[in-house]
């Protein structure tokens, strides 16, 4: 069940990521989500966690249920925040006790007022040190985040791509990017960490525009930009959501048509708990991939 294995049958992995809902009609609904992204056969899907780890045990429950439930490779997003290091050791020990081999290691982001990441005592100041205590905990199959544009909070890209460096050289497996929109900043984002010796596969994360606010709110958070003549183009659709969920599913289909025809590792899509842009895109697309 571990995901690097995936990564050696030649084909591009194909994931969802999901959040773990605040009530049980969300819960409802996003089972109702994975039914319908299940026939698809995604290679793997992801749960968060939020800010704080403010959805610890729920992360905990639905990556158990994905898996052992409904039979689909899961992999928990843990982060350092809100947590000692005995208390990421105990649920560590949790999912590797359930069965679950692969953990998304991240820094995560400051609880609810904060803006800016405080290490807690006795835990972890970023997501290196977390990748290094989790590989030593159990034998995990450890993803590490990228950023294509460069981390918000990073001085610049160099630095950026050598904390990456740092979290592969401490176990991690593989990479999953941050959202992007302009597949020339994967490209060189790709390129640069190849040559500073970066070698694990490199997924690209991606998420299909539904709404054009939200997604505006969601790059504003991230670092990430939308480029001038797609933006120029939503703005002018606004009115009309329609128009804007066709303009942003042609879109993601051209961005995948593009990365798979340049040799992309994966491609990772942040489905907001949402099915129908996803589905819509991979039946156009019907990517082979690992599975």
């Amino acid at each position: 069940m571990r995901i690097d294995r995936l990564f050696k049958l030649g084909l591009p992995t194909l994931s969802f990521e999901f959040f773990p809902p605040k009530s049980e009609t969300g819960f409802t609904q996003l089972y109702q989500t994975i039914d319908e992204l299940h026939p698809l056969s995604p290679s793997y899907v992801s749960v968060t966690y939020g800010a704080g780890g403010s959805t610890r045990q729920k992360t905990v429950d639905l990556v158990e249920r994905i898996q052992n439930e409904l039979a689909i490779r899961s992999m928990a997003h843990l982060t350092c925040v809100g947590h000692t290091a005995d208390e990421i050791g105990s649920i560590l020990d949790t999912l590797w006790n359930s069965g679950i081999r692969n953990v998304l290691a991240l820094r995560g982001d400051p609880p609810a007022g904060q803006s800016q990441f405080t290490a807690t005592e006795g835990g972890f100041a970023n997501s290196s040190e977390l990748v290094r205590y989790t590989r030593a905990r159990h034998d995990f199959c450890i993803g590490v985040a990228g950023y294509p544009e460069g981390h918000p909070q990073c001085l610049n890209r160099t630095r950026d791509l050598e904390h990456l460096a740092q979290k592969v050289d401490n176990g991690g497996n593989f990479i999953i990017t941050q959202l992007f929109f302009d597949n020339a900043d994967f490209y060189r984002f790709r390129d640069t960490a190849r040559s500073m010796g970066i070698k694990v596969p490199i997924v690209a994360g991606l998420m299909p525009i539904l709404n054009v606010a939200q997604t505006k709110r969601f790059v504003s958070m991230c670092g990430a930009k939308i480029p001038q003549a797609l933006l120029t183009r939503l703005e002018g659709l606004e009115a009309n959501p329609e128009a804007v969920y066709a303009a942003g599913i042609e879109y993601a289909i051209r961005q995948c048509e593009d990365l798979l025809a340049n040799d992309v590792d994966g491609i990772h899509f942040y489905t907001l708990n949402k099915s129908k842009a996803t589905v819509d895109i991979c039946r156009a697309l019907d990517i082979p991939h690992a599975a």
